[in-house]
């Protein structure tokens, strides 16, 4: 699954990463704080450190040489020479030495400028390109990984992609959740019933994400219905009825060439008179070019109002479908998506812009044929895909 993103974006991280490392000049290392030492005297009380005087900066140590301390034991009030170097423990030399190792091999830190980015942010945005990502998604990426990264000065450790791929993983996350929306939450609350309507175009995949969503729900408890509103394609009314005897939900339906808002209507009469808590209204598969079946979708949507329309679309369309969700939004307000065939999609494009460019959700994303293959989106999830 997105292995072709995969990678692009691999590409892009480690040439970006190589020239950071190119940038990064060494940190000087912390000066080490030296705590002060209260003056004891002899006669064992403290008293505050005097300040050096002109005359006492002679008397003041060379480190080069070996220093030596005299140490006076105040309960015998013997006097011995210490020397001061070799009275650190070798645990204590090690500590040192390592602590500036670390300083002078891995505390580094870049500042990247505009230009510096111009040539590598140009590759990602067309590495994005081709991995079916739309021209404004594409954009919005490219700069926000521009504003994370020029101008700020960073420490780093030894794998500079590390901080490429973080950049990366914030923008597209940022462009992914921008729009999020929980259905389950939204039907958990909703008055009952429920009425989602289903719209796209017919080989998508619509008729069979209804009957996985169908099964979702009725695995959470709730009570199902299905409302066989494709009266236009033929098979479509057999097709849904095998889906629901399979789930084992209630499927309302009229003859082939009825009126689909009939249908629809006598779906939710039905649902009130049995106390069910959704209805899943299936319609025509359409383009938005066909103006009668536009316009008998919006004829169902005035008899039977739906709470939810939902955009049904296959992931491996890529920018096609990303144009017709865009269609559909404008035709009938739709207020989410499902992608369909995403386990199969190696560019993962569509599902990265159609949220962005429809400020509607992604709600679910089908990953394989049986009832049970529908996943709840998460943005995290899918970053965490590409980047595995």
């Amino acid at each position: 699954m997105f292995n072709k993103l995969k990678e692009r974006l691999s590409g892009f991280t480690k040439s970006l990463g190589k020239q950071i490392d190119e940038k990064a000049v060494p940190v000087e290392p912390a000066q080490e704080e030296v705590a002060e030492i209260p003056f004891v005297s002899s006669s064992g009380s403290e008293t505050e450190q005097q300040p050096l005087d002109d005359t006492a900066t002679e008397n003041v140590i060379d480190d080069t040489e070996p220093q030596k301390t005299t140490v006076s034991d105040l309960n015998t009030g013997t006097k011995y020479i210490e020397d001061a170097k070799a009275s650190k423990s070798p645990e204590q030399k090690k500590t040192g030495l390592v602590s500036k190792a670390k300083a002078l091999v891995f505390e580094r830190e870049f500042i990247l400028e505009e230009k510096d980015l111009e040539e590598p942010l140009w590759d990602l945005q067309i590495a994005l390109l081709e991995s079916d990502i739309a021209l404004t998604v594409a954009e919005a990426i490219t700069e926000a990984v521009r504003s994370e990264l020029v101008g700020s000065r960073r420490k780093i450790g030894k794998d500079t992609t590390n901080i490429v791929e973080q950049a990366l993983r914030n923008a597209l996350y940022d462009v992914m959740s921008a729009n999020v929306f929980d259905l389950d939450d939204y039907v958990r609350n909703a008055k009952k019933p429920v009425h989602i309507v289903f719209v796209g175009i017919n080989g998508t995949g619509k008729t069979t994400s209804i009957a996985k969503t169908a099964k979702r729900f009725k695995d959470m408890g709730y009570s199902v219905v299905l409302a066989a509103g494709d009266t236009f394609r033929a098979g479509a009314i057999d097709q849904l009825q095998i889906h629901g005897d399979r789930v084992g939900v209630k499927v309302i339906r009229h003859q082939e060439g009825g009126d689909p808002a009939a249908v629809v209507y006598d779906a939710m009469q039905y649902a009130k008179a049995h106390k069910a808590d959704i209805v899943l209204s299936d319609t025509a598969g359409r383009m938005h070019t066909n103006l009668n079946l536009m316009e008998q979708l919006k004829k169902v949507c005035r008899v039977s109002a739906p709470d939810l329309i939902i955009f049904v679309d296959e992931a491996v369309a890529g920018n096609d479908a990303v144009e017709r969700a865009a269609q559909f939004n404008e035709a009938v307000p739709i207020n989410g998506s499902i992608l369909t065939k995403t386990d199969a999609d190696a560019k993962g494009g569509a599902a990265i812009s159609i949220a962005y460019i429809t400020g509607k959700p992604i709600l679910f994303l089908g990953m394989g044929q049986g009832y049970d293959d529908l996943q709840k989106f998460e943005p995290k999830w899918f970053v965490d895909q590409i980047f595995e």
